[in-house]
């Protein structure tokens, strides 16, 4: 007799059912750890930069040699609220360095980014407690796919049709049309990424600015994805000011700094939201991961991070994205593609316009080939508008090795153009 002991929630059906997120992270992983034959430009798994591994092992190295730190670091539990020294060096800083006065009481570590935004967007967004329904507010899509299941209630977006701005050299940008978007009273938050996943759009500091002030005027926060952005890593090709204020939260990262093994995400924020994350640390896992903070803490508490981030990281990526740019541009001949403009993060955000194959396929296809993408559809949660441009966009890194990523780019080239090819006087 066989038992059916999945009888599960509606909760338990939506964690079982297949997204997008998990497809990248089953592709990144076998691509990483299993298979690596197949070239990877689907993850977002930062580069081993030398000279920045050369620095960990340092770091570590201190950590080791100095009393009993990396024990403790191992065997002793944080608070849920996080690692308190790495917390007072990280207030220290951004006050010194940005003004921003912020006290320990503002920040928390959760485990990963991807961990902070469950809680938060399911605080803000949801059934609320008078039983309207609560969204996320996503000013320009596409957005980072990891953000789309991430609601406990369904889809818990909201998000508006950029503009779009030809340029030279088959390069294109999404803008935010600030006309078109709609605070309303259904709205619990606005979040944006800067750069953006997947586009590597960077909002300028003046949108940034012109969002605090919309969420500002209705009393909601205005969420901050800093995953890729300045100070650290600081993998942004533009001029781009860090922000926080009462009602932004500012999300960051150890990962794309170059520890994603460490699970270290970092929460900026009201003291209120900072006790809400912690207790949620405490319910779900007891206390974050110690290791990321315990490394980094002498980095940060001597501002090593800034200049690692400023003269280290933001040129290595610089270097690769521009190599990458060069060879679609080399290789795509035939093609009617274009390529968002590249002003940050580690993605190259592919348009080709009048695929006649869906995305979801071409990517399909080219895992048959040995090459992992993204493909893009999954990067428009909460945009129920038709748009045929969101089936004609793929999303690939460029922060893998060079033969793999030059490798990559042919496949990719040989497989459009086997799909559509565009007569050469058109494809300059």
């Amino acid at each position: 007799m066989t038992v059916d002991i999945m009888k599960l929630t509606l909760f338990g059906e939506k964690l079982k059912s297949k997204s997008g997120i998990s497809l990248l992270m089953d592709d990144l992983g076998h691509a990483m750890n299993v298979n690596r034959d197949i070239l990877m430009l689907g993850g977002g798994n930062p580069a081993l930069i030398p000279d920045l591994q050369k620095i960990f092992r340092r770091s570590m190295n201190e950590l080791m040699a100095h009393g009993d730190s990396f024990e403790r670091a191992l065997g002793v539990y944080d608070s849920p609220q996080g690692n308190i020294a790495f917390i007072e060096a990280l207030c220290s800083l951004m006050n010194k360095e940005y003004g921003w006065n912020i006290a320990p009481e503002n920040v928390a570590l959760t485990a990963g980014s991807q961990s902070a935004f469950f809680v938060l967007f399911n605080m803000f967004a949801g059934v609320a407690a008078d039983g309207s329904q609560k969204k996320v507010l996503l000013p320009l899509a596409p957005e980072y796919i990891g953000y789309a299941d991430i609601g406990i209630g369904g889809n818990i977006f909201r998000s508006f049709m950029p503009d779009v701005e030809m340029m030279p050299d088959r390069i294109f940008k999404y803008h935010v049309n600030f006309d078109r978007l709609k605070v309303t009273d259904d709205i619990g938050a606005i979040c944006i990424s800067r750069p953006t996943n997947p586009t590597g759009n960077v909002l300028t500091d003046q949108e940034v600015s012109r969002l605090i002030a919309l969420a500002q005027q209705h009393d909601i926060p205005l969420i901050l994805d800093n995953a890729y952005g300045t100070p650290f890593p600081n993998i942004i090709f533009t001029e781009a000011q860090p922000f926080w204020a009462k009602n932004v939260i500012v999300s960051m990262s150890l990962s794309k700094f170059g520890l994603p093994g460490t699970r270290t995400g970092i929460v900026i924020a009201d003291k209120e939201v900072i006790q809400a994350v912690s207790e949620f640390n405490a319910v779900l896992s007891l206390a974050p991961n110690a290791m990321g903070a315990a490394v980094a803490r002498s980095l940060v508490s001597s501002g090593e991070v800034l200049d690692i981030s400023k003269n280290i990281i933001r040129p290595y990526y610089l270097e690769k994205c521009q190599r990458a740019v060069q060879l679609i541009h080399e290789n795509f001949t035939g093609i009617d593609y274009y390529i968002h403009k590249p002003e940050g993060a580690l993605f190259l955000w592919l348009w080709f316009k009048g695929l006649p194959i869906s995305c979801e396929l071409l990517y399909q296809r080219l895992k048959q080939r040995g090459v992992l993408v993204v493909p893009g559809h999954y990067f428009f949660p909460g945009m129920d508008q038709d748009w045929d441009h969101k089936d004609q966009c793929i999303r690939m890194t460029y922060s893998q090795d060079d033969t793999a990523v030059a490798k990559a780019i042919e496949i990719i080239a040989d497989e459009v153009r086997s799909l559509t090819e565009i007569p050469q006087s058109q494809s300059k």
